[in-house]
């Protein structure tokens, strides 16, 4: 009504609405992050599990994504490791994937064995490889959800970034 408009503030401007897809191998985090992240019941996250006989099937969760978050375990095994650096390549040049923004979190930074993001980042090849692209590299732990909030917040800049230049073609 008019009388809202001029005395009240109004409703709230909508927030926008991304589709994400989660992807990383067994045991790195991905739906106990989100859980938490969301303040979720674990039990209420779709799950893309990483165990080695599904990951061939990842690809049917790419469909209609706006962006990609990774998750690996920065305290994982060398085998582990390369495993999620070579899926990692994997995606970031995979044909639905490949001009989305990606947000790698390198979880389970409170764990003594965990790489740093320097590490990560050197191991993984990730300054050549993902050179053109829109990815943002960043540590996390369970224990430490305002920085796993200031992620997301710099992958949403990412997204609202390419919905600008969307509008402006």
């Amino acid at each position: 009504s008019c009388f809202r408009a001029l005395c009240c503030k109004g409703p709230p401007p909508a927030r926008p609405e991304y589709d994400l897809v989660c992807i990383g191998l067994t045991g790195s985090g991905k739906t106990s992050l989100l859980s938490k992240l969301c303040s979720e019941s674990p039990e209420n996250v779709v799950s893309t599990t990483g165990a080695d006989n599904i990951r061939k099937y990842w690809s049917r969760y790419y469909q209609g994504s706006q962006g990609v978050i990774f998750v690996l375990d920065s305290a994982s095994s060398e085998d582990d490791l390369e495993t999620a650096r070579n899926e990692l390549h994997s995606a970031l040049q995979h044909p639905q994937l490949c001009t989305l923004p990606f947000l790698i979190l390198a979880n389970h930074q409170d764990k003594p064995a965990a790489r740093s993001v320097q590490e990560v980042k050197k191991y993984f090849e990730l300054e050549p490889l993902a050179r053109g692209k829109r990815w943002i590299l960043q540590p996390c732990s369970l224990d430490d959800m305002d920085a796993l909030k200031e992620s997301f917040s710099q992958l949403i800049n990412l997204l609202e970034e390419k919905d600008h230049e969307a509008v402006r073609m």
